[in-house]
């Protein structure tokens, strides 16, 4: 038997390291079109990789994998499927918004040097799991956490990310030859970049505004005393 693991000590992060987290979460970007071509090593990817590993997840399930993607053909099918549904999401919108939207770059399958497909394995630990008795979504939920992770850990290290969320899931189940217990949570184009926006592409573009965050703050109770946020807080970053 494993002797007990000890518990570590705990406490806030240095100014620094504490700046470099915050700074990590204000200076993310949902990457299209600044993809460079250098090639992402594998053990810069693998660092990524590990960091969405370590995402928290219910029960310990820890539902997810990786399917990593560098053919060209596999792309080239990808980014056809995204381009029907694609055309098919633009004829949603009114009339008014559709050629903003036509000319918003909404993916970088090709120009990506490596796309990942983070799945979850909804079989995963057994059908009871702790925490996921009684919401059974969870192991979506955790499978998320993995993506948020490796999006932070990879703006740390220079490299933009990407979510492709424009596409028929049956499309990528048939690319990917995806198990009928396997679903796609998070369709993910990475690769470096050396310039960002400074604030996100649809609003600078003009598609949407950061709401105010003490308009979605409660106290207690949904609706119930909404609390007051300082004014230095109150950022569009």
């Amino acid at each position: 038997m494993q002797p007990p693991i000890a518990p570590a000590l705990a406490g806030p992060f240095s100014c620094e390291e504490q700046a470099a987290v915050y700074r990590a979460i204000y200076s993310r970007r949902d990457v299209r079109s600044q993809f460079t071509q250098r090639p992402i090593d594998e053990p810069t990817l693998l660092r990524l990789l590990r960091a969405a590993h370590h995402a928290p997840s219910v029960g310990f399930m820890q539902p997810w994998n990786f399917v990593v993607i560098r053919s060209a053909q596999v792309k080239a099918e990808v980014k056809s499927a995204f381009g029907r549904a694609n055309a098919e999401a633009a004829a949603m919108f009114p009339q008014e918004l559709r050629s903003i939207y036509s000319a918003i770059k909404l993916e970088g399958i090709v120009e990506a040097p490596v796309n990942l497909c983070i799945t979850c394995d909804r079989s995963r630990a057994g059908p009871v799991v702790v925490g996921r008795t009684h919401n059974h979504e969870m192991d979506l939920y955790s499978t998320v956490c993995a993506a948020q992770n490796l999006w932070l850990a990879a703006r740390a290290e220079g490299i933009g990310v990407g979510w492709v969320s424009i596409y028929h899931e049956a499309d990528i189940r048939t690319i990917l030859n995806l198990p009928d217990h396997v679903v796609p949570v998070a369709y993910l184009c990475i690769g470096h970049v050396d310039e960002l926006y400074e604030a996100p592409e649809l609003e600078v573009k003009g598609w949407r505004n950061r709401l105010p965050l003490e308009d979605l703050i409660f106290a207690e109770r949904w609706g119930l005393g909404a609390a007051t946020v300082p004014a230095e807080e109150r950022t569009s970053s």
